[in-house]
């Protein structure tokens, strides 16, 4: 991954850096294969997150109606 350093501002570099590295799953990749998980662990927090996506979703549709 690469940022372009313009005129010495080093500040909205390293922010542009961490937004690419947030948007790309870098970190989320790293922290997952830090520790091993079973599969059938795997399974049931992504089925976690995605109902407590739902969720938010339709919160934030009844809001708007």
């Amino acid at each position: 991954m690469e940022v372009i350093v313009r005129n010495g501002n080093i500040e909205k570099a390293m922010r542009v850096f961490k937004r690419k590295v947030k948007n790309s799953g870098i970190l989320n990749d790293y922290k997952d294969k830090q520790y091993y998980s079973k599969p059938s662990d795997k399974k049931r927090l992504a089925k976690k997150r995605g109902i407590a996506r739902f969720k938010k979703e339709q919160k934030k549709r009844e809001q708007t109606l």
